[in-house]
């Protein structure tokens, strides 16, 4: 089988095609899924740039959708033929999070899913949605999971809410498509015009230029009465915090995703107590929040925004229109 490996000390040259025996028959528990499809995220353009160190060799990719060809005993979750996506911390299953690294993250700590098959523990996947095509499922692994989690999870998202997306990455656009089907009211910012008017089109009620308007915590505190909004996804880290603690009502929550804008900042720390305001880390989610996910994706029709598809064996040229930064929403592999 065909699969893309990346050689230390990492770099987009330095990423390889290799071709690599099919799996075993799956053992007791496991399953084996031939792949169809994954999709591109900052952890792995990190890992593959070296930025996140890993195995000399690594198979990249944290995120894999497919079928599953075989069962092995004791499996009754899954059979021949049932479209699953993978998980991304393969052994949170349920509860609080029992992980703080990713050394159990495929693409990562462990072997991802840049390759056509492969054979795992069936609690390693999940269902995929109905009538989701592979690579629109390989979506949700990681972004889509991660906005779901930082909204409805541990946000409580409700109807009637204010939401404040940063960027147009696949986070935010998930984040955005979220908070609409559940009633909120979403302000969304971009350095582009262009990709403004694509996310009013995707239903973002107001939007912000955050190069034309660099004190966009003000900006959103002025779209929103002077109250602030209920729920930012902070994308940015660092150097985006100190405008979106001014943009948090009293009382609201920031789920810090990323840390995309690389520059530090000193922090309102004073402003933040004062708001009570909750900043909490969110690093994707267990699996059975992404079962949850599944369940609540069919529920309400949606449907993920994918910008570009790249074949397996181009996948250096993916990273690099992800580095561009030209995409909205998702880029993937199908393959």
């Amino acid at each position: 089988m065909k699969a893309v490996t990346v050689t230390a000390p990492g770099g987009l040259d330095r990423l390889k095609v290799v071709t690599l025996p099919e799996p075993k028959a799956p053992g007791v528990g496991e399953i084996r899924v031939r792949l169809h499809a994954s999709s591109l995220n900052f952890h792995d353009y990190a890992v593959a740039q070296g930025f996140l160190p890993s195995a000399d060799g690594r198979i990249l990719m944290a995120d894999g959708a497919g079928v599953v060809e075989a069962v092995g005993a004791e499996v009754t979750e899954f059979a021949v033929g049932d479209h699953v996506v993978s998980c991304f911390f393969p052994t949170w299953l349920d509860g609080a999070p029992p992980v703080a690294d990713f050394s159990r993250t495929p693409g990562d700590g462990l072997d991802g899913y840049a390759r056509e098959a492969v054979v795992t523990p069936a609690t390693w996947f999940t269902r995929a949605p109905k009538g989701f095509t592979h690579a629109e499922a390989a979506t949700l692994t990681t972004a889509g999971l991660t906005a779901w989690r930082a909204l409805v999870v541990e946000g409580g998202l409700k109807a009637g809410d204010t939401v404040l997306v940063l960027g147009t990455g696949g986070v935010s656009i998930f984040a955005l498509q979220i908070a609409k089907l559940m009633g909120a009211t979403v302000i969304a910012t971009s350095s582009s015009d262009r990709k403004l008017e694509r996310v009013k089109a995707l239903g973002a009620d107001y939007t912000i230029n955050y190069k034309s308007e660099p004190e966009w915590g003000v900006a959103v505190r002025r779209l929103t009465g002077g109250q602030g909004v209920d729920h930012v996804v902070e994308t940015g880290g660092p150097g985006n915090l100190p405008q979106s603690i001014v943009a948090v009502r009293t009382g609201g929550h920031i789920g810090l995703i990323g840390t995309l804008s690389r520059q530090g900042g000193d922090l309102p720390l004073s402003l933040m107590m004062i708001k009570n305001a909750r900043l909490q880390g969110i690093l994707v989610g267990s699996r059975r929040q992404q079962q949850d996910f599944v369940r609540g994706i069919e529920a309400t029709g949606l449907k993920p925004v994918i910008d570009r598809s790249f074949p397996l064996d181009q996948l250096a040229d993916a990273f690099r229109y992800e580095e561009s930064g030209q995409h909205l929403g998702k880029i993937c592999l199908e393959f």
